[in-house]
């Protein structure tokens, strides 16, 4: 048994409980980076493609300059060797966090990015479909920005975080965050999406949404299977009046909700949405 996980950085496998950074290191300091999380299933991280197109997108957005060997295969291939090294076989929650290092007080003197990995066995219950409907709420003391910027996996995640918190507190699964419209944009862990009348929609990026490589895995699947796919502002309102929610990112594929706010919703077409779509990961 593993007594001490492990983590990749910048070239190395390091024990996780020692020291890694500096005062000085800009993503501690200013939230200079970004991350990516992904899931491992026996022996591949699954969507790897989506992940390293959305990874080296957020690079070139972020105007990191990665050097020669910084490629999706040498990424790939160090997951594969921490996944090795702390015994995750089967199941595990991948991130990937890239950052600028130290040096310049708001201007970086460098783009290098630096790259650390970390693992986590994850529990086989993610392979399936929650059976307890998932609880959500508004949360309304932080505005979720819809710029350039908005779609990236930041590591400036304070919105998130205090959103988090709230939702514990109020005893809810998660936590719905508006733009400054007051459309949602998407939750702290997770994109949404409504079903009423026969549509299915979900918050477009321009409406501060994360581009999740599950959202638009999804939407390829939903439209392969001719269903109507839009991706249009929703307001709380119109969330409030749908038959079916459901939440989707990486880790769980889709967990559907029973409650948004006084809300209720049904199950009906989630599941089976489950079964055509996320199982099509092979997962």
């Amino acid at each position: 048994m593993v007594t001490a996980l492990f983590l990749f950085y910048d070239g190395k496998l390091l024990r996780s409980d020692k020291p890694l950074i500096t005062p000085d290191n800009r993503s501690f300091r200013y939230g200079d980076g970004f991350f990516e999380t992904m899931k491992w299933s026996r022996g591949r991280i699954l969507l790897e493609q989506n992940h390293m197109e959305r990874l080296f997108r957020s690079l070139e957005v972020l105007k990191f300059k990665a050097p020669g060997y910084f490629t999706a295969d040498y990424i790939t291939h160090a997951v594969q060797e921490l996944v090795k090294k702390n015994q995750h076989h089967e199941l595990a929650r991948v991130r990937i966090t890239i950052f600028r290092g130290e040096g310049g007080i708001y201007d970086p003197q460098t783009h290098f990015p630096h790259l650390l990995i970390q693992t986590w066995a994850l529990n086989p219950s993610n392979n399936r479909l929650n059976e307890n409907g998932l609880e959500i709420d508004v949360f309304k003391d932080a505005v979720k920005s819809a710029d350039h910027f908005s779609c990236i996996k930041s590591n400036n995640y304070l919105p998130y975080v205090m959103a988090a918190i709230w939702a514990k507190e109020q005893h809810l699964n998660d936590a719905v965050l508006l733009n400054a419209f007051q459309h949602i944009a998407d939750t702290t862990i997770a994109n949404i999406f409504m079903i009423n009348n026969g549509f299915i929609k979900t918050p477009p990026l321009s409406d501060g949404a994360v581009a999740g490589v599950m959202r638009g895995f999804l939407m390829e699947q939903l439209r392969k299977q001719n269903y109507e796919v839009q991706e249009v502002s929703i307001s709380p309102e119109e969330l409030s009046g749908a038959s079916e929610v459901f939440l989707t990112n990486s880790i769980y594929g889709i967990r559907w909700v029973k409650n948004f706010g006084k809300s209720g919703y049904v199950n009906q077409l989630v599941p089976h949405l489950y079964k055509t779509c996320i199982n099509e990961i092979g997962q």
